[in-house]
């Protein structure tokens, strides 16, 4: 029986040396209701980014808004890619699959992903987010108005990708404008059985470094030095993708496989931690709050944008040298990211800020 992620509120789920707690839960699908995706969780990008003809990296699936290739049954969801002729788009491909955007952003945190790896010599399953600000045709938040940055400086987070050409290996993997393709900042391991068994994949995201774990076992950490926009575009909110892409190597007796997955699930902490403190000289308290926070700050001319836990943008003021107030009484209860812009510059501080 599945446990329910009501459990987990108030346990730690660090997997590095500094004990970070991860306490509440802003964001999750334990995939409970049978039938079709939850459409108000879930994104179906199907549009073909390519010119019209194909996707990217040479893969040849159609990715579709059926039920057949993105289903829940029995508290599970099942992502699945099939041999098939499918015409979409005036485009005809002889495979279909999914993939799925969250209507979810968020910064920092600890992301975990149970599921069980599809199979196949071709197959290309992933876990993966990108920056809401990402300008890709027919990705959800492009549409909704964020696009702003090209990839790969809109930054990229593999939690995990698995090819059928090596199966049971797992990587996680990190694009930025310095390593991006076949980037350099990658690790991985060998999993006995990952198409047979659930796993539990993970990312600690810190605003210094990002640590990667499978069940609950590190296999690679990412920690640049120096920091810049360039190494680290990883201060401002990432969006949750699932899929399966299909390589031109496919085994031409594949017929159909897929990725089932247990739940998604996204914690932050109550608190500011050390480390955000430490990265910026700003400051936000108190936090939590009930009505007022008061925001710190040693720019001239700054700006204060605060986002909800779906990534949208519910406020933004201009914010003066040192001590300033911001107004949160009319807010839900919840976890926000309050972004500090300096105004000569553009340079962010990004902090979990939470309403009572």
């Amino acid at each position: 029986m599945k446990h329910f992620y009501s459990l987990f509120l108030c346990v730690a789920f660090s997997v590095s040396a500094q004990a970070q707690v991860y306490d509440s839960l802003v964001w999750a699908d334990e995939f409970n209701v049978d039938g079709g995706l939850d459409t108000s969780k879930w994104f179906h990008q199907t549009l073909l980014p390519n010119n019209g003809q194909s996707w990217w990296n040479g893969e040849i699936q159609h990715y579709t808004d059926r039920d057949t290739n993105a289903y829940v049954d029995n508290g599970n969801l099942y992502l699945t890619a099939y041999k098939e002729t499918y015409t979409d788009q005036n485009v005809t491909k002889d495979y279909t699959s999914a993939r799925l955007n969250s209507k979810f952003a968020f910064t920092y945190g600890y992301m975990e992903i149970r599921a069980q790896l599809p199979t196949g010599v071709g197959t290309w399953p992933a876990l993966w987010t990108l920056g809401q600000n990402i300008t890709e045709v027919g990705a959800y938040w492009q549409i909704q108005g964020y696009g702003s940055a090209n990839w790969p400086a809109c930054g990229e987070i593999d939690l995990m990708e698995h090819w059928g050409t090596n199966q049971d290996y797992v990587q996680s993997a990190l694009h930025t404008p310095l390593s991006s393709g076949n980037t350099s900042n990658k690790g991985g391991r060998l999993i006995p059985g990952v198409s047979n068994n659930f796993h539990v994949y993970a990312v600690e995201w810190t605003p210094t470094k990002m640590t990667f774990s499978v069940d609950s076992i590190v296999h690679y950490v990412f920690e640049p030095q120096p920091r810049t926009a360039n190494s680290w575009p990883f201060d401002d909110p990432q969006y949750i993708l699932m899929n399966i892409a299909i390589q031109s190597s496919i085994d031409t007796a594949f017929t159909s496989s897929a990725m089932v997955v247990d739940y998604v699930r996204v914690y932050q902490s109550s608190v500011l931690s050390e480390e955000e403190l430490e990265h910026s000289s700003i400051e936000l308290f108190p936090n939590p709050t009930a009505e007022k926070v008061t925001v710190l700050q040693p720019f001239e001319h700054a700006r204060f944008d605060l986002y909800d836990v779906n990534g949208r943008k519910v406020n933004t003021q201009d914010l003066e040298f040192g001590r300033n107030e911001i107004d949160m009484s009319t807010y839900a209860s919840g976890i926000y990211q309050a972004v500090v812009s300096d105004a000569r510059d553009g340079s962010t501080s990004v902090h979990s800020l939470v309403k009572e």
